[in-house]
């Protein structure tokens, strides 16, 4: 295993239309963000870091989060990432500002900026739009924020989910266990009329077709991925930064059980993956 290093200012000072584009979070649940962008910029060469040995963020502290996002950031900016999405909202909720200043002139762009936009977009009747996601964000208050930070009459319902982290993590996104789990924690939205609900989670969007089982089918569901997606290829055009010239790859790393993680991402994402990486992180 390779340690990592702190990159000195002249790695994140140039970049090119042909360099990656950086996504990270805390475990697999981040490969919703890169089968968006894929799909979205399907000519961008992506490198994607999941920190498997420390999976899951949400339990954890604010400064553990922030010390272990800088840590992944230094990793990306040393590859020479020309844009970084933060597919861990845990990650946005606790060190964005941190991360923004670490990289300088790199562009950085969050999951909850991006949820928190397109909810705000969809909701034009009640205004009532609930929130899930981990412990760690939803205590934040960072959705809360951002939603009347966009429109100040939202009227926000939270409700923490921790233990959809391992269970997506399991593949347990359909059975049982996964729908009864849902059933309690989302019973509190069943007597709301909710314009649409955000999956402040990037595990979350496996449980998609579960939480229509549980709140209906007519539900407005706000899939983060998709948003930052969006932004991201949004903001490359804007700056004439978008590949055009080569075909698009994917460099994946890890911090442990690279093959588990090997396995799960190809049936997730419906293609072999030529080899995960495996690299300490060294604050």
């Amino acid at each position: 295993m390779t340690p990592i290093k702190k990159p000195s200012s002249k790695d994140k000072s140039f970049t090119t239309k042909e360099s990656p584009i950086g996504i990270f979070d805390s475990g697999i649940g981040g490969l919703t963000v890169v089968k968006s962008v894929m799909n979205a910029l399907p000519n961008e060469h992506i490198i994607y870091f999941g920190d498997t040995a420390r999976v899951p963020y949400g339990i954890k502290s604010t400064d553990t989060i922030r010390q272990y996002a800088l840590q992944i950031t230094d990793f990306l900016l040393r590859k020479n990432v020309k844009i970084l999405l933060i597919a861990c909202n845990s990650v946005a909720a606790a060190a964005q500002k941190e991360i923004k200043t670490r990289c300088g002139n790199i562009p950085v762009l969050d999951v909850i900026e991006a949820g928190a936009q397109a909810a705000v977009a969809q909701s034009s009747h009640t205004g009532q739009i609930g929130v899930i996601g981990t412990l760690a964000t939803i205590g934040s208050g960072a959705y809360d924020q951002a939603l009347k930070k966009l429109n100040y009459e939202a009227r926000v319902y939270s409700r923490a989910c921790p233990l959809l982290v391992p269970l997506a993590e399991e593949g347990w996104i359909d059975n049982l266990v996964a729908i009864e789990t849902l059933k309690t924690y989302l019973a509190e939205f069943s007597n709301i009329k909710l314009d649409s609900l955000i999956l402040g989670c990037t595990h979350y969007p496996l449980f998609k077709e579960s939480i229509r089982k549980v709140l209906g089918d007519d539900l407005t569901i706000i899939d983060s991925a998709d948003s930052i997606a969006v932004m991201a290829r949004e903001h490359l055009d804007s700056q004439n930064r978008r590949n055009d010239v080569s075909k698009g790859k994917f460099d994946c790393y890890v911090s442990d059980k690279p093959q588990r993680f090997k396995n799960l991402a190809e049936r997730f994402l419906g293609h072999k993956l030529n080899r995960v990486k495996i690299v300490t992180l060294d604050g």
